[in-house]
């Protein structure tokens, strides 16, 4: 599969209804490019991939939107909306926040987001330049998975409860 083939792939997984079996997720982020951490910075909304996986549909009832990378030094893993609607950082969910590195991944070394109260590291591939699929991997998990996929898409207008406007 090249790339052009991967993106469309991508985007027939995203819109598909049911279980989607992680065979065909590993065969998409294979033919993905690797990204460097400088270049996932700024904010993103983000959606899941439903596998089975025992974390599928955890996001959507914590109201998670996505993630933000204001630096490597400062991301922030679970961006979720409060009562009011407002974005916020869950902080409390993901046991504080987290920061980019890149790691090694299935042989590829690719942008990583690391917790940092939980043993988890979230890998990044580039579909497009807006869209970024993602891997959660963590301690525990065998090298083959059970692994969780998600999505994340550029977000220019999000803003953080109690930050900027």
């Amino acid at each position: 599969m090249d790339v052009f083939e991967a993106r469309a792939r991508f985007q027939e997984l995203r819109e598909q209804d049911g279980l989607i079996p992680t065979l065909q997720l590993d065969e998409v982020w294979a033919a993905l490019a690797t990204v460097r951490p400088d270049e996932i910075l700024g904010d993103w909304k983000g959606g899941e991939f439903r596998t089975g996986h025992p974390l599928d549909g955890t996001l959507e009832k914590a109201d998670w939107y996505g993630k933000s990378f204001a630096s490597v030094h400062d991301a922030k893993p679970l961006i979720c909306r409060n009562a009011a609607g407002e974005l916020y950082s869950n902080r409390e969910l993901a046991k504080g926040e987290a920061s980019l590195w890149t790691v090694e991944f299935r042989g590829e070394a690719t942008a990583t987001m690391v917790y940092d109260g939980r043993p988890v590291l979230d890998h990044f591939k580039r579909v497009d330049e807006t869209t970024l699929m993602g891997i959660m991997n963590g301690k525990g998990v065998p090298a083959e998975g059970p692994f969780f996929y998600f999505f994340l898409d550029r977000s220019p207008g999000a803003t953080l409860a109690g930050e900027g406007s």
